[in-house]
Order: structure tokens, then C-alpha cells, then sequence
């Protein structure tokens, strides 16, 4: 008789195509799977609460996988870790009942994008933000999220190949603060569209550089097109940082 076991997933993106198996490139989703094949001798779909691009990191990815194994959750901790390389790490394991779903039981995430915003780049923290010569604005960024905070169509910052039937999401809070040269954006909502947060990171950024007014957020919002709004911004910043649950 199979059994649901709950992962908690860490993960640095860098040198993965993203979460979700396909054929152009290694991804997360096919490294667990295979992990977990060389573990249970089955062939297992881990299912991950959601997509991250490729390039994007994860410090709390949410997965879930059926087993007929009678290995305990501990057990599997240690094989994961013992077989996976050192750029993914599963920080725990748990049985859970079967109307669990690592996506579909999903109330709530927390993204954060970091920016380092100075003359000069960072050569070990290049690949976990993005760096940014020009000096940024960042009372007019937090100026401008205020728009984005709440329930709204999200049309005009979603990617044009994005397959959600409903644009409408809720970012409960966006928290934006600077720490010396470090700029972070916290993204808490109840789900995110493709490109979402990069999209309106890239927008955020056109208004650091005062190249946007921060009230040209709304209209862009108001707007739903995507092409109103600013650039993609690079995936390297983007971090998943939490997944919650009912």
C-alpha cells in the first residue's frame, strides 16, 4: 500500500532549466525523480507546489511523492542528501494524508528578489541577485508597490505564454528595504502568475532609476498589458522562500 511523503526542498538554481522536467535541460523536478528512483527502485512523480524558472533559487520548495517503501521519513532525509549534489538539499521529510497536494493544498507563498545596487558586482553573490551600477530610489519603489498590494488582475505583469485561466491573484504585503548595498522585495500572496514577480521587480526597478513615476504603476495594472509595463528582471535574484498550507 503507497504512502504520501511531504519534502521541504533547498535548492540553488543557478545551473538548472527551473523546477519542471523538460526536454532541453536538467531541471529540480528531474533530479528528485531520479534521486528517489535510485532510492525506492520505483518510477515516482515528485510533485512540486509550483514552477520556478530557470535560474531561480529555493530556500522552501514544497514537494510531494507516493511510495510503496516501508524507508521511514528520516530514512529518506538522509538518502536524499547522501545522492543529491550539494546545490539541492531536502531539508525534511514527513508522511501526510492523502488529500495532501504540494501545489493544490498551497494557501500562500513568499518570494523574495534581491538587488545589489553599488559601482561594483559581487563575485561570490552573483548568481543569488541582481546587480544594479545605477543608485535606485528606493522611498519611490516603496511608493509605487502600494498599487500592487491587494486583490487585482495581474494581465499586465504576466508572461504572454503564461497558461492560468484567472489573472486575478492577491499579494497580501510587498516589503521593500535596503541594508547597506543589498535591496530586497518580499513578495507574500496567495499565488503567483508566470514572470509575475520578475515582472513587477523589473517595473519596481524603472522606478528606482526614475525612469516611471511611481503612480504609473497603477495605470500599468489598470492597464492589463504587458507591454505597459517594465522588463523582465533577471531570474538570479529570485528566491522561494516559503510555501503555506491550510
Amino acid at each position: 500500500m503507497s504512502r504520501k511523503l511531504k519534502i521541504i526542498i533547498e535548492y540553488e538554481g543557478t545551473r538548472y532549466h527551473g523546477w519542471q522536467v523538460q526536454p532541453n535541460g536538467i531541471t529540480i523536478q528531474e533530479m528528485m525523480q531520479n534521486c528517489l528512483k535510485k532510492i525506492t527502485q520505483e518510477e515516482t512523480s515528485v510533485v512540486g507546489s509550483g514552477r520556478t524558472d530557470a535560474g531561480v533559487h529555493a530556500e522552501g520548495q514544497v514537494a510531494h511523492f507516493r511510495t510503496a517503501s516501508g524507508m521511514t521519513p528520516h530514512q529518506f532525509l538522509m538518502a536524499f542528501n547522501s545522492l543529491l549534489p550539494n546545490d539541492i538539499v531536502v531539508k525534511n521529510v514527513a508522511e501526510v494524508s492523502d488529500d495532501f497536494h504540494a501545489q493544490r493544498s498551497a494557501v500562500r507563498k513568499i518570494y523574495r528578489y534581491t538587488i545589489l545596487n553599488r559601482e561594483y558586482p559581487s563575485a561570490l553573490l552573483h548568481d543569488r541577485c541582481n546587480f544594479i551600477q545605477t543608485p535606485l530610489d528606493v522611498e519611490a519603489m516603496q511608493s509605487a508597490k502600494s498599487y500592487l498590494e491587494g486583490k487585482h488582475d495581474f494581465s499586465a505583469f504576466r508572461a504572454s505564454n503564461c497558461e492560468a485561466r484567472n489573472p486575478v491573484r492577491e499579494i497580501y504585503k510587498i516589503d521593500i528595504s535596503k541594508n547597506e548595498d543589498f535591496i530586497t522585495l518580499d513578495f507574500d500572496g496567495n499565488g503567483f502568475l508566470k514572470y509575475m514577480v520578475r515582472n513587477i521587480v523589473g517595473t519596481l526597478i524603472q522606478v528606482g532609476r526614475k525612469k516611471m513615476r511611481p503612480e504609473e504603476v497603477k495605470t500599468i495594472l489598470d492597464s492589463r498589458d504587458r507591454k505597459t509595463a517594465g522588463p523582465t528582471a533577471r531570474p538570479y535574484g529570485l528566491c522561494l522562500v516559503e510555501v503555506f498550507y491550510k
